[in-house]
């Protein structure tokens, strides 16, 4: 009896962590393979952490930087699928996390003078955007 109450217990437990996943997906947006690289795309994802969502929209819009755009349109994503999936009002929201990973890395070569190549690497990245309700 002892070992089906561990069971249960961690039955229970596999549960929960899977509702709390379950949770933050019903809040987050993902845009892959972009094709930025992620160190630049960082410097724009640095400034809107933590802002309110619709702060950090309006940030977003009115910068000069190609990543900007693409975090606009993640973030504007993420906002609609906390409204529609988990039904939380926009004006509360706040961006809880977002992350720039790096994604495939696309090789390429430039003919060089005497013969020779050069190898330049076209970066991508992984871009995450979670929000949630927050003061």
């Amino acid at each position: 009896m002892d070992a089906k109450a561990k069971s249960d217990a961690k039955d229970e437990a596999r549960k929960q962590r899977k509702l709390a996943r379950t949770e933050l997906n019903k809040r987050t947006s993902v845009l892959r393979t972009a094709r930025i690289s992620p160190q630049k795309a960082r410097l724009v994802a640095d400034q809107v952490r933590g802002l309110p969502a619709a702060r950090a929209l309006e940030l977003l819009k009115f910068s000069d930087k190609k990543a900007a755009a693409m975090i606009y349109k993640v973030l504007f994503a993420a906002v609609s699928n906390a409204e529609n999936n988990a039904g939380d009002d926009a004006d509360d929201l706040k961006v809880k996390t977002i992350m720039v990973d790096e994604g495939p890395t696309l090789k390429r070569f430039m003919a060089r003078a005497k013969g020779r190549g050069t190898r330049i690497l076209k970066r991508t990245s992984h871009i995450t955007v979670v929000v949630g309700e927050g003061k």
